[in-house]
C-alpha cells in the first residue's frame, strides 16, 4: 500500500510507453519494407515478371494506377453524379459528458457504419491489376463526398434532464466517403498471378502493411518517417517518466526498509533490556517445580488459556505460541500469573 500511487502511475506510463514503442517499430519496419519494395509499372511485361518468381508471386511491391470498377459502380447517396468502388457511410453522435471531477468534455460515438465495396482494379495502359480485400488495407485513402452536422435543439426538459444525467446532446454527424472512379492511387502489397491468369494485389502473407493511398511512395515514406520521429520523442518522454517513477519507488522502498530495520533493532534492544530487568528481580533460590519447564532457569510466570497451566517464564512464552508444553492444548492467549 505504501507504493500504490507510484505503482498505478508507473503502470499507466508503462502501457503508454509500450504502445509508443510498438508504433515506433511498426512505422520503422513499414518504412524498411516500402523502401525495399520494387516499384513496378503496370504494363504488358508485368505478367512475365511475376511468372519468373516462385509460385507466381512477388511478396512485396508497389504499383500505381487509376481506379477502374469491375462491374457497375456505386453511386453516391448525397451526390448522384459521383460514383466509386468503395463507399463508407458513417453516423456519429456528438455529446458533452460530465466527468467524475465535474468537468464537461466533448465525446462522440459511432451509431452506424456501413461499407459498400465492389470489385475494382488499378489500370494503366490497358493493363489491369485486381485489388483483393481493400478494407484490410492499413491505409485506405478516400474522398469526403459529404459531411453534414445536424445540431440538436434541446428543450427546457432536455436541459434539466441532461444536468442530472450528466450527458448533453450536441448533434448528429453524417459522413460519406468514397474511393472514386479514376482516382490515381498507389497500391503496396503482395502481387500474385491467380489461377484465372489475372494479376492481383492483396494483403501480404508475411504480415507486412498493405496500402491503398493517393500519395506517391516517397510522400508515404516521409509521412511514416515523421510519425516514427514523433513516436520516438514520445518513447523518450514516457521512458524518462518511467525511470523517474521507478527511482521514486526504489528510494521509498530503501527508506521504508531502513526504517523497518531501525524499528526492529530498537525493539530487540528493548526486549533485551526487559529480559535483563526481569532477570535482576527474579528469585534465584527456587524449587524445581517452580521453574519454567522449558529453560529450567527462570520462574514460572505465565498462565496459558484455556488449559490454565502455569509452566512458562515470560521469556520462553514469547517463542511458544501454538500448544501448551504440558497438555498440548492449543493456546488462545496468555496472561501474566502474579503471586506464584
Amino acid at each position: 500500500m505504501e507504493y500504490i500511487a507510484e505503482t498505478i502511475a508507473l503502470g499507466i506510463d508503462s502501457l503508454i510507453l509500450a504502445t509508443c514503442i510498438k508504433q515506433y517499430y511498426k512505422n520503422k519496419n513499414a518504412m524498411a519494407m516500402i523502401q525495399g519494395a520494387p516499384y513496378l509499372e503496370i504494363n504488358k511485361d508485368l505478367h512475365e515478371i511475376v511468372a519468373t518468381h516462385p509460385e507466381n508471386k512477388l511478396s512485396y511491391v508497389s504499383i500505381r494506377g487509376s481506379v477502374k470498377p469491375l462491374g457497375n459502380p456505386i453511386l453516391s447517396n448525397s451526390n448522384p453524379t459521383v460514383s466509386g468502388v468503395i463507399q463508407l457511410l458513417r453516423i456519429k453522435e456528438h455529446v458533452i459528458k460530465r466527468s467524475t471531477a465535474g468537468f464537461w468534455t466533448d465525446s462522440e460515438r459511432i451509431i452506424q457504419e456501413v461499407h459498400n465495396v465492389m470489385p475494382f482494379a488499378l489500370e494503366d495502359k490497358g493493363i489491369q491489376i485486381e485489388i483483393c480485400d481493400p478494407l484490410a488495407a492499413d491505409v485506405l485513402d478516400m474522398d469526403v463526398i459529404s459531411d453534414n452536422f445536424r445540431p440538436t435543439v434541446p428543450s427546457v426538459i432536455d436541459h434539466i434532464w441532461s444536468f442530472f444525467a450528466g450527458v448533453r446532446q450536441r448533434g448528429v454527424q453524417s459522413t460519406e466517403k468514397m474511393l472514386r472512379i479514376g482516382t490515381t492511387i498507389t497500391g503496396i502489397g503482395e502481387l500474385v498471378s491467380g489461377k484465372d491468369g489475372h494479376l492481383k494485389l492483396q494483403p501480404p502473407a508475411n504480415g507486412g502493411p498493405f496500402y491503398l493511398t493517393n500519395m506517391r511512395v516517397t510522400s508515404l515514406i516521409k509521412k511514416l518517417d515523421g510519425s516514427k520521429k514523433n513516436y520516438r520523442i514520445l518513447c523518450i518522454i514516457f521512458g524518462s517518466i518511467a525511470l523517474v517513477l521507478s527511482g521514486l519507488i526504489v528510494r521509498k522502498y530503501i527508506k521504508l526498509k531502513k526504517e523497518k530495520e531501525a524499528a526492529e533493532k530498537q525493539r530487540a534492544q528493548l526486549e533485551l533490556s526487559r529480559r535483563e530487568r526481569r532477570r535482576q528481580i527474579r528469585d534465584e533460590d527456587l524449587d524445581e517445580n517452580q521453574l519454567c519447564v522449558v529453560c529450567k532457569t527462570n520462574p514460572k510466570e505465565m498462565i496459558l488459556i484455556p488449559c490454565g497451566h502455569v509452566c512458562l517464564c515470560e521469556d520462553c512464552s514469547a517463542d511458544i505460541t501454538e500448544n501448551c508444553p504440558i497438555c498440548r492444548t492449543e493456546i488462545n492467549y496468555k496472561h501474566v500469573a502474579y503471586g506464584i
